[in-house]
C-alpha cells in the first residue's frame, strides 16, 4: 500500500516547501525556485488549497483520472481529499497556491456559505482554465491576501483576509460560468448521454434491483464528479440533476398509469419506488392528482 503523506496544517505545508509561514491558518505561495522536503506520491491535506499551475506539468491528479495541467489552470482541493502527486527528484514546481484552514473562516460570511463553491469537489479533469486576463485577476487577489499577511495580525486581519478569499472564490464562480458557456457543445453531448442513460436504466431491471436512479450514480456513469455534473445540468437546463431525474420518472409514470392492465403498485415497483405510497405522493405532487384519479381523467 502506498504511503499517504498527511499535511494537516498550513504551517506544515509552508515548511514542506521551505517557505516562511506568516500566518498559521492561511498562506500564499509562489513556487518559483522552491523544492519539497521529501518525495511523495499521495497527499492528504487538512485545509483548502487552490493551485494555479503556470506550466504543463502533470504533477497532480485525484480520483481515477490523470490530468496534465495546461498553462493558467486552477485546481481546487478540499480538506480531507486524497490527491495523487508526482513529487520526485525531477519535480520543479512552478505557479502559485492559496491555502486556508477551515478555522480561518469560522464565523465569517465566507464560512456561512462555503458550500456554494462546489468546485472544491470537482475532479481534476474538471479544473478551471483561465484566460490571461483572468489569471491576472487571480494573481491580484493572491497579492491582496499576501499583503495583509505581511502587515502582521491585528483586529482587522481575519475579516480582510476572509473577504479577499471570498472575492477570489466569487471570481472563480464567474470564470466557471464562462467555462460552462464556452464548453456548451460538450455539455450538450453529456446531457444527451444523460438522457440515454436514464432511458436505458428504465428499460433494464435496475429500478427493481437498485431503485430510483441517484444523481451520484448518473454522474459516475458519465465519468463526472457529482458536483460538476449537478452544476452542468443546472446551467444547461435550469433544473437540478435531481429535478431532471424526477421529471423523467414522472413522464414515464404518466404513460404507465394510463395502462389499465397494471396496478398502481406494479407501476411503482417497476419505476423503482420502494413503497407504492411514496409513488402516489410523488405523482400527486407533480400532477395534482393521485394515479387512480389521473387514470380516470384520461
Amino acid at each position: 500500500m502506498e504511503k499517504i503523506l498527511r499535511i494537516g496544517t498550513v504551517s506544515e505545508h509552508d515548511k514542506f516547501y521551505h517557505q516562511e509561514n506568516l500566518h498559521p491558518l492561511v498562506s500564499v505561495i509562489d513556487f518559483t525556485g522552491t523544492s519539497p522536503q521529501v518525495y511523495a506520491s499521495k497527499m492528504n491535506l487538512g485545509f483548502y488549497a487552490v493551485y494555479l499551475k503556470d506550466v504543463q506539468c502533470g504533477d497532480i491528479k485525484y480520483g481515477r483520472h490523470t490530468y496534465d495541467y495546461q498553462d493558467r489552470t486552477l485546481v481546487f482541493v478540499a480538506p480531507g481529499q486524497i490527491i495523487n502527486v508526482n513529487i520526485n527528484k525531477d519535480y520543479k514546481p512552478q505557479g502559485f497556491a492559496l491555502l486556508f484552514h477551515p478555522e480561518l473562516i469560522h464565523g465569517t460570511a465566507l464560512g456561512r456559505h462555503m458550500d456554494d463553491y462546489t468546485f472544491f469537489s470537482y475532479e481534476s479533469r474538471e479544473a478551471l482554465h483561465l484566460s490571461e486576463k483572468e489569471r491576472k485577476i487571480v494573481l491580484d487577489c493572491f497579492a491582496k491576501i499576501k499583503y495583509e499577511l505581511e502587515q502582521g495580525t491585528d483586529k482587522h486581519s481575519k475579516t480582510l483576509i476572509a473577504s479577499n478569499i471570498e472575492l477570489f472564490l466569487n471570481y472563480c464562480l464567474r470564470f466557471y460560468d464562462r467555462q460552462f458557456i464556452t464548453r456548451s457543445d460538450t455539455h450538450k453531448g453529456n446531457l444527451e448521454k444523460f438522457e440515454n442513460l436514464l432511458n436505458d436504466y428504465f428499460q433494464s431491471d435496475k429500478p427493481q434491483t437498485i431503485g430510483l436512479p441517484a444523481v451520484s450514480y448518473c454522474a459516475e456513469q458519465l465519468h463526472l464528479s457529482a458536483n460538476y455534473f449537478g452544476d452542468m445540468v443546472k446551467k444547461e437546463t435550469g433544473k437540478t440533476a435531481l429535478e431532471y431525474i424526477q421529471l423523467k420518472v414522472m413522464d414515464m409514470a404518466k404513460e404507465s398509469v394510463l395502462d389499465t392492465n397494471k396496478s398502481v403498485s406494479e407501476i411503482a415497483y417497476q419505476l423503482g419506488f420502494k413503497y407504492p405510497q411514496h409513488f402516489t405522493r410523488a405523482f400527486k405532487k407533480n400532477t395534482g392528482y393521485t394515479p387512480v384519479d389521473y387514470r380516470k381523467l384520461n
